[in-house]
C-alpha cells in the first residue's frame, strides 16, 4: 500500500543504509519528506540522513527504552490524520530493530503499516558471506548473560542450514570465542 497525500494518516515503516548513505531508496526520501514526523530510533542518526536529504520533517526519539510509552500516542496521531514514519539507525524497522510493537498495535487499531524497504543488514550478510543461501536462518541477537547466550548458541548445533547471527560491536570478540568453544 502506498500512501496518499490526502488528509488520511499513515504509518510508514521506513528501512535506513546500514553504512552508506548512499543506499537509501528515493521512495524512503520521499515519504520521509512527505511525513509529518519522523519517529527515530536515534534522533542524532536521523538528523544525519535527513541534513544529507534535505529532509527537514520533525523528529522525535522512538526506541526499545521509550516505545511501549510513545506508542499509543503516535498511533493516536496516525488516526487524527498525521502522517509518521519509524526510522532506526541502519536496517529495517522491526527486524532486531524497533517497530514490532507500533504495528503491532497498528494493526489491531486497524492501520495498515506501509512497508518501505531498502537495504538490510541480514540480506546484506547472506550475499557476502559466501555460504549457502537456498537454506539459511536469521536468530537475532544473542543472550549478554553467558548462561542464557550459551543455551541460545547449543539450540543452533548441528543444524542444516547457515545461521546468521547479529551482535554487538562490543560483545564481538565474547561471542566468537564462544562460538569456537562450542563449534570448534
Amino acid at each position: 500500500m502506498e500512501p496518499n497525500t490526502s488528509q488520511h494518516g499513515w504509518l510508514a515503516l521506513v528501512a535506513s543504509p546500514i553504512g552508506n548513505l548512499e543506499d537509501i531508496t528515493l521512495r524512503a526520501i520521499r515519504i520521509l519528506k512527505e511525513a509529518d514526523l519522523i519517529a527515530a530510533e536515534d534522533t542524532r542518526h536521523a538528523a544525519i540522513l535527513c541534513k544529507r536529504f534535505e529532509i527537514d520533517t520533525p523528529r522525535v526519539s522512538y526506541h526499545s527504552h521509550n516505545e511501549h510509552h510513545k506508542t499509543d500516542k503516535l498511533l493516536n496521531q496516525v488516526q487524527a490524520g498525521q502522517r509518521i514514519a519509524v526510522l532506526t539507525d541502519a536496517g529495517t524497522p522491526v527486524i532486531s530493530d524497533p517497530g514490532f510493537l507500533i504495528v503491532r498495535e497498528a494493526i489491531a487499531r486497524g492501520i495498515e503499516p506501509i512497508v518501505v524497504p531498502g537495504v538490510s543488514a541480514l540480506t546484506f550478510a547472506v550475499v557476502a558471506a559466501g555460504f549457502p543461501a537456498d537454506h539459511f536462518g536469521f536468530v537475532g541477537f544473542p543472550p549478554v548473560k553467558s548462561g542464557k547466550r550459551r543455551t541460545f548458541l547449543e539450540r543452533h548445533v548441528g543444524r542444516d542450514t547457515t545461521s546468521f547471527i547479529y551482535e554487538s560491536p562490543h560483545r564481538i570478540t565474547k561471542l566468537l570465542d564462544n562460538l569456537v568453544e562450542l563449534f570448534g
